[in-house]
């Protein structure tokens, strides 16, 4: 039986004045806790962003561009940097404007509201960091194909194609459990809060 349940059993037979203060105090405790779960998805995605770029101090970018260049790819190299960059910056400023809102809320259904609107934030990031990893994954597999391996046999083709399909999806399902244990647990704490919200707008 959770918080809400005892006191809704309590309510019956207290007065008024206590059912109030009873309802404000579940409130404020799920407000603090949402404010607190969307700062740290805030958080978390600053991180990854300013841990992403220190991999470049780890990782030659004039050798990865030529590499991309000997694959007739430098063009999508540099759009999907520009689009990747673009994106992953307004999910941030989408990040940081959820928090704001969400600590100033003062009403139990506006609050409900944001957090769905963070949810469904957070779910798009995911979708779109997934998203993008698998579209380049597939244009390098594509390009490397076509282009580092015409002079090994062809039966030995069709392992190589495979082993990369195979490593790429490997990847992207390691990426997508790296989200799942990084924002499935503020998630479902939120999703916890909500409920509990929706339980205490019932009895208003």
């Amino acid at each position: 039986m959770d918080v809400l349940d005892k006191y809704k059993k309590a309510w019956d037979n207290q007065p008024e004045d206590s059912q109030k203060v009873s309802k404000d105090d579940i409130y404020k405790m799920a407000h603090s806790r949402s404010s607190s779960i969307v700062k740290w998805i805030f958080i978390i995605g600053l991180l990854e962003f300013v841990i992403f770029q220190c991999s470049y101090f780890f990782y030659d970018t004039e050798k990865g561009y030529e590499m991309y260049k000997k694959m007739n790819l430098e063009n999508f190299y540099i759009v999907t940097q520009i689009i990747g960059y673009a994106i992953l910056l307004f999910f941030l400023l989408k990040f940081y404007k959820n928090y704001k809102s969400i600590s100033t809320i003062d009403n139990t259904k506006n609050l409900m509201s944001k957090i769905i609107k963070t949810r469904k934030t957070v779910k798009h990031y995911v979708f779109f960091n997934l998203s993008y990893l698998f579209l380049v994954l597939t244009v390098v597999t594509v390009a490397m194909t076509n282009n580092e391996i015409e002079e090994i046999p062809e039966e030995k083709k069709i392992y190589i194609i495979i082993g990369l399909i195979v490593f790429g999806l490997i990847l992207i399902l390691l990426f997508w459990l790296f989200y799942q244990l990084l924002y499935g647990i503020l998630l479902r704490k939120l999703n916890k809060n909500y409920k509990e919200l929706a339980k205490l707008n019932e009895l208003n």
